[in-house]
């Protein structure tokens, strides 16, 4: 005679049944945690594989409870870089984290919390039910992003070329997206950063996962801040559209927010990246020199600023024109016939060329540049005889001044 069915036996045939309608409905990721959520009675997070929410069915204690045990970074992030294979204690109780994976690939993270008990070995397997359910929605989901996000990202290229046809058409097509570009925008570029020199190598597929990751991210995060922004994968760029207004202030306050939101702690393996910001644009019209402007901040912000670096096209000034020269070996031999032994690589060229750059700032105000670099002002006074022994009348001379102060910003952009 068979047994009598088990509470989570029970439990177990409730979960199959819920799922499996899920599947059958075409439903949401959102759905699976609210199931698993009901039938374990946890708190049910889905993530990306860095932590960043994708859905969740998590009661307010519960949330208060991970922020509390440090899991939650600023941003909402779940720190899946502090949840061990065990899982990691919250309050009373324990959160469980699990990968979704489907054929080798790496796709999200199923994080189960109960704050008053532990995660039991038969939460642990209806978790694995639950893994992959939610793996063939992230795999069916990602395909259809795939095709939706080729189309989309060929239209805005067709944009920033000029080419996408009458201003009105271009409003109307993008509303089509859930775009909302009948307004004044800025171009935001981001790029994540090269690997640096010690830095093992990385496969083309673990990079291409590392740009799906960052391109996931921004959309995320942009969707949060306004759901009419644009923001496309461009392979190895990640280009957003966000709104700007009359206040340029508020502008950079809206840049630095999201460009925060996407970094935030760090944490999940996340990778450095750089961030370049055209001037805003009242319309479409405006958009390809946006763009062209965004990409120019970019590549000379990292250069100047290195990896990390967040850069709009009006704080490049003189740099702006020195990024324009072509070839690097005419700007260093500028910046050697001007500086002379103050572009070496030595440490007292160093110095050096840090209080040549203050008493240019100072506009030779040796008094004021002594008490910036707390130096005494006999100290100082000496210094600026060796600079003119090594440069000329740098005190009389307004425009040796000059070459020198443009010779000091091509080595901030050659190295």
């Amino acid at each position: 005679m068979p047994s009598a069915p088990t509470d989570w036996d029970q439990r177990a045939d409730a979960l199959h049944i819920a799922l499996t309608q899920v599947v059958l409905e075409g439903g949401e990721l959102s759905q699976i945690a609210a199931e698993l959520a009901q039938v374990l009675d946890v708190g049910v997070l889905i993530t990306s594989t860095d932590g960043r929410e994708r859905a969740a069915s998590v009661p307010a204690p519960v949330r208060e409870a991970l922020d509390g045990a440090g899991l939650l970074d600023p941003t909402g992030r779940f720190r899946v870089e502090r949840a061990a294979k065990d899982g990691a204690v919250v309050g009373a109780g324990r959160a469980r984290m699990m990968r979704v994976v489907a054929a080798g690939a790496d796709l999200a993270r199923l994080v189960c919390v109960r704050i008053d008990g532990p995660i039991t070995d038969h939460d642990v397997r209806a978790m694995e039910r639950a893994c992959a359910v939610a793996a063939l929605f992230i795999t069916r989901q990602e395909a259809v992003n795939a095709v939706e996000s080729k189309y989309r990202g060929d239209f805005l290229r067709d944009v920033f070329l000029g080419r996408a046809g009458d201003p009105a058409y271009v409003v109307e097509h993008g509303a089509g997206f859930g775009w909302d570009l009948g307004r004044p925008l800025l171009v935001a570029c981001a790029e994540i950063d090269p690997p640096l020199p010690d830095e093992p190598p990385v496969s083309q597929a673990r990079q291409r996962q590392f740009q799906e990751r960052f391109s996931a991210a921004w959309r995320q995060v942009a969707a949060v801040v306004d759901p009419g922004i644009a923001s496309l994968d461009f392979s190895s760029e990640v280009v957003t559209l966000l709104p700007a207004g009359a206040d340029a202030a508020a502008d950079t306050l809206l840049v630095e927010r999201t460009v925060h939101a996407v970094r935030g702690d760090k944490g999940g393996g996340r990778r450095s990246f750089s961030v370049g910001v055209g001037r805003p644009v009242p319309g479409v019209t405006g958009l390809p020199a946006a763009y062209a402007q965004a990409r120019r901040a970019l590549e000379v912000g990292r250069m100047i600023h290195g990896r990390g670096s967040s850069t709009a096209f009006d704080q490049l000034g003189l740099h702006r024109l020195i990024a324009l020269v072509p070839d690097p070996a005419e700007l260093k031999a500028f910046a050697h016939d001007v500086l002379g032994v103050l572009a070496g690589t030595t440490q007292e060229a160093a110095d050096l060329r840090e209080t040549l750059q203050v008493l240019l700032d100072t506009n030779f105000n040796v008094a004021e540049a002594a008490r910036t670099q707390f130096f005494h002002y006999n100290t100082m006074r000496y210094r600026v005889g060796k600079l003119e022994r090594l440069l000329g009348p740098l005190g009389s001379d307004p425009h040796l001044r000059l070459d020198v102060a443009v010779a000091l910003r091509v080595l901030e952009v050659t190295g």
